[in-house]
């Protein structure tokens, strides 16, 4: 992270490869109280070289990497890396930061949020200002930020009626969330389908089947199995 400490790197348009224009005013039109101008802002976000990105020398957390790069191709870069100040390492983003490389490496589209330098390099957002204690507080904080967010657990209920909405009005993006079938079929195992509008009864099994018109059952090798929500009765195809 060499760059850290200097000035901001010379941006150069992307060209057709830039991001769709975003109105940064709209958030202070709507919210002023919160868009005050702060000179020396303990927290914010700069642009820096990916090439610059250092990992940590430990990191225990596992990525997909394939699903993460479909996800910032199909949405861009969304949740920015995070910098150690005081290590010069990435604290969180260990993922992110390998899957825009290897996206770079294979001569993929810029994603949106990523933006080009004046020699083509790649320039990430990272955001800045927290600084360590000790090598023992930041990689507390790098477990801390990696688990914390799903230990809340989800609202089966209204997972199952977001998840239906995105199955029957927007397949890519329902297929894209790469649920594998048995968290389908235990979250719909904690929906009450009394509950939702246009449930089955209380005494109708939530199902788990194939098409019949082979005679296949959802064991048997090759085929994906299927998941029947109670509250609409959708098909889902959670064979991945």
């Amino acid at each position: 992270m060499s760059r850290l400490r200097g000035g901001a790197p010379r941006l150069k348009s992307a060209g057709s490869q830039s991001s769709p224009v975003v109105d940064t005013n709209a958030w202070e039109r709507t919210a002023p109280a919160v868009t005050e101008t702060i000179a020396k802002p303990p927290r914010f976000i700069a642009y820096v070289p990916l090439t610059d990105l250092t990992p940590a020398p430990r990191n225990p957390k596992r990525h997909e990497l394939e699903l993460l790069i479909d996800a910032i191709c199909m949405h861009g870069l969304v949740e920015v890396p995070v910098a150690d100040e005081r290590t010069q390492c990435v604290l969180h983003g260990h993922g992110r930061r390998e899957a825009l490389i290897e996206m770079q490496n294979r001569g993929m589209p810029l994603p949106g949020g990523v933006v080009l330098d004046e020699d083509g390099g790649w320039l990430v957002p990272l955001l800045r200002g927290w600084a360590s204690k000790s090598d023992a507080e930041a990689e507390a904080l790098a477990i801390k930020l990696n688990r914390l967010p799903s230990e809340g657990g989800w609202d089966a209920r209204e997972l199952a009626a977001v998840l239906e909405d995105l199955a029957t009005g927007e397949a890519e993006l329902f297929d894209s969330l790469a649920i594998p079938h048995d968290e389908i079929e235990k979250l719909l195992g904690q929906v009450d389908p009394e509950t939702l509008p246009g449930g089955v009864r209380e005494d109708e099994p939530r199902t788990l089947h194939l098409p019949d018109d082979d005679g296949l059952s959802p064991d048997d090798d090759g085929r994906p199995a299927h998941t029947t929500c109670p509250a609409c009765g959708h098909l889902f195809n959670t064979g991945r």
